[in-house]
């Protein structure tokens, strides 16, 4: 089947059914995420980050500060 035949079909399923799909979708890549190449310089930033996080050289924030500060700066 063609992408855009996939498309008028999930464009015909319920808004349910759609997401549904999608999270089955989301199941599936994540799964397989093991096979998505990682870019030699995405390595290298992980790399120096994790060591500046060893040494104690990064300033640490808990989830919920970080998402009462995203949802303050965009009311």
């Amino acid at each position: 089947m063609r992408p855009d035949q996939i498309k008028d079909e999930i464009n015909r399923l319920e808004l349910s059914e759609r997401l549904l799909l999608v999270e089955d979708v989301w199941d599936a890549i994540a799964a397989s995420n093991s096979e998505l190449p990682m870019p030699e310089w995405q390595k290298r930033e992980l790399d120096k980050r994790y060591e500046a996080y060893k040494k104690g050289q990064l300033e640490l924030h808990d989830w919920q500060s970080v998402h009462e500060g995203l949802r303050d700066k965009y009311k």
